[in-house]
């Protein structure tokens, strides 16, 4: 079994699903010749053709919004937003009409698009690289928002978004990208959608965390004795997987959740949201949050004070697990 890289996961990903379904088409910008500017798509179109791996304009209006025609009239394409920071001028394109199309047509069309996208920091990116922004296509009805933490998720999950019948917005953090390698099948399998994933099992606290603070919940959880402390890895942010959450926290009575986009309105108040309806007698103590403050995403020389660390994480673990 290959050990690959988050960047290479997904390319052998879409280099399979390209060759497994001829209406799976690949397009952004500079994905093709270039093969992106991670590298993500290198060699597709060299593989594939330019009529199935193209560059597009800087449009990104443009790129979503020929998408989702090609997506109701039958064709699956993935296409790339550059950086998540970009997908702003997307927005209508993404709310209006690709979220809606299912219902507006009561069912007779359905769009399926893949549009993936790098965010996050730790990368030292400029301004609109780095924004965490997917809180608001999470309050989108009608669109799957998936943010794997690891390269043999972010295959499976890939496989999965460009298989569903809806619109699935695809967050890849770019710390994640090279940062460590792991197994990874060569053959196409599917991590469903919709499914945390328990990474490190406890008794006494849950941390919630997706995508590059899963790592560093871990971090945090290593200074406790093992069996303490349960991580969960939520994986799909939209919709969130209400079950895996409401057990963990009715296991162990405390729960801290972990994001990297600002506090107010973010994915830790909808799963704290969860926790209070479904676990409010097993709770013994109040739900901590540690987030990125309320912001605009800081110059790079500021990114460390900025970005959840494992020692505040840790900190917040500690404060909860206090009588």
């Amino acid at each position: 079994m290959p050990k690959w890289t988050m960047v290479e996961a997904i390319n052998h990903a879409l280099g399979q699903e390209l060759a497994r379904d001829k209406r799976v088409l690949v397009f952004g910008e500079d994905v093709g010749k270039n093969g992106g500017v991670f590298r993500v798509t290198e060699g597709l179109q060299e593989r594939y053709g330019a009529a199935r791996v193209f560059d597009t304009p800087l449009a990104e209006s443009a790129i979503v919004g020929t998408a989702i025609g090609m997506a109701v009239y039958g064709l699956r394409p993935v296409v790339e937003i550059q950086f998540a920071g970009f997908s702003y001028v997307s927005f209508n394109q993404i709310g209006s009409q690709a979220t809606k199309m299912r219902y507006r047509s009561g069912g007779v069309y359905t769009v399926p698009l893949v549009i993936r996208a790098p965010f996050g920091g730790g990368v030292r990116t400029p301004e609109l690289h780095s924004d965490n922004v997917e809180a608001f296509f999470m309050h989108l009805q009608g669109i799957k928002v998936l943010i794997p933490s690891n390269p043999y998720d972010a295959k499976g999950m890939l496989h999965a978004a460009v298989a569903d019948p809806d619109p699935v917005f695809f967050l890849e953090h770019m710390k994640l990208y090279r940062s460590f390698r792991q197994d990874v099948p060569e053959e196409r399998y599917l991590v469903p959608i919709g499914k945390a994933a328990v990474v490190k099992e406890g008794s006494e606290i849950t941390v919630f965390a997706y995508g590059a603070m899963v790592q560093v919940a871990l971090e945090a959880a290593a200074q406790w004795e093992p069996g303490v402390v349960e991580v969960i890895d939520l994986r799909t942010i939209a919709p969130l997987d209400e079950e895996t959450i409401a057990a963990s926290v009715n296991k162990t009575g405390r729960a801290v959740v972990v994001h990297e986009a600002a506090r107010t309105g973010g994915v830790a108040a909808e799963v704290i949201a969860v926790i209070n309806e479904r676990c409010l007698y097993a709770l013994l103590k109040p739900v901590e949050r540690v987030t990125c403050p309320d912001m605009p995403y800081p110059v790079p020389i500021l990114e460390d004070q900025f970005i959840p660390t494992p020692g505040r994480v840790a900190d917040a673990i500690r404060r909860t697990l206090e009588p």
